[in-house]
């Protein structure tokens, strides 16, 4: 049995606990850490769920559930949060989901792959346009921060002008980066599957014919999987403030480090475990997919759903926040440029990723 399988079975049982521990007052701490613990395997679960419907439903309409549903647990918690008037640790949350996909995902991902294969290839072109659009997410990201900071006074209304002018672009650029990689160049993106075929046709084939998910099951999975998510990031929200603050902890590194790790598990164990079975067109396509989703739709789609619920969230960004997005991506681009990856390069991304988490730990509230 894989780890994912194992993890998504194995912490459920903190579903049930959290809610006694909400609804019988054990404490904040006792709610903040069994609520994470149980959000976990119903990320799993959601991302399993997903996957076993795009099988059914072919390679289109499956890449697009999997590009819509691939970052719901961290849209369903940001949401509840942007909900609550939690706003500085939702756009730390965004700035993190970034942060921690290219570098501690793919560090982790090139560090145990290397470790077993010494040096793994992948489709450098595939790393090369994700990285051109990363860059034209953090010069997004970047420019409403920049326009307050080289300015006198900027009128808040023109920030949120400026914010959903942005927003509306970039969501019609990730329009455009599904019609590139679904359809005018979906080719690029099969290259995984194929190289998997090739090494074991009759498997492959064998697998193709016996495994036919059930698609109401699983649709009924992906429903239920994603109520519960939200359920819990109810509970998991409503204490998230009142922990951090008694642990110490600022607003900004709740956001950028520790809401990551939670909403993301699903992720980290796809693009680990397919690394360490040679397949790193995947775990790069994962991680660097994961990235642009919430840069390109996640970010822009919250900025409109706090217009709706007259929560309103711009992209004015902390100024530091924009540095180690611009830091983490210009570094995953140097290191995936080339198409190879080994153990030292994971090193590299995992030590930057320390650097900036202590970093924005000791950053102090402005």
């Amino acid at each position: 049995m894989s780890i994912k399988k194992i993890l998504s079975i194995a912490l459920l049982i903190f579903i049930p606990i959290s809610i006694a521990a909400e609804y019988l007052h054990w404490g904040s701490l006792a709610v903040f850490i069994t609520s994470a613990l149980g959000i976990i395997p119903l990320a799993i679960w959601l991302s399993t769920a997903t996957e076993e419907v795009a099988i059914v439903t072919g390679p289109s309409i499956g890449g697009l559930l999997n590009a819509v549903f691939g970052n719901a647990t961290e849209l369903i918690i940001a949401i509840v949060a942007l909900k609550a008037g939690l706003i500085d640790i939702v756009k730390a949350s965004i700035t993190g989901t970034i942060i921690s996909n290219l570098l501690l995902v793919m560090g982790f991902s090139m560090l145990l792959g290397g470790i077993r294969y010494k040096e793994q290839e992948f489709k450098p072109i595939i790393a090369r346009v994700n990285g051109s659009t990363m860059t034209l997410a953090v010069i997004a990201i970047l420019l409403p921060t920049m326009v307050i900071y080289t300015s006198n006074g900027v009128e808040p209304a023109a920030i949120e002008n400026l914010s959903l002018i942005t927003a509306i672009v970039l969501i019609a650029v990730y329009a455009l980066t599904l019609l590139f990689s679904l359809k005018t160049h979906s080719y690029l993106y099969d290259v995984g599957l194929v190289e998997l075929e090739s090494e074991n046709p009759q498997n492959a084939k064998q697998e193709s014919t016996t495994h036919k998910p059930n698609l109401w099951l699983w649709i009924g999975v992906l429903v239920a999987s994603t109520v519960a998510v939200a359920f819990e990031s109810e509970i998991f929200v409503g204490v998230v403030e009142e922990t951090t603050k008694g642990l110490g902890l600022t607003p900004l590194f709740t956001g950028v480090i520790l809401l990551p790790i939670v909403g993301g598990a699903a992720e980290y164990v796809t693009a680990v475990g397919v690394a360490m079975k040679n397949n790193m067109d995947l775990s790069v396509s994962v991680a660097m997919g994961s990235s642009l989703l919430v840069a390109l739709l996640v970010a822009p789609v919250l900025v409109i759903i706090g217009l709706v619920i007259h929560q309103p969230m711009d992209l004015n960004f902390n100024p530091f926040e924009v540095v180690a997005v611009a830091i983490a991506v210009t570094i995953a681009n140097l290191i995936s440029i080339d198409g190879r990856s080994n153990w030292l390069e994971g090193v590299l991304l995992l030590a930057t990723y320390i650097v900036l988490g202590a970093a924005f730990y000791f950053h102090p509230i402005t």
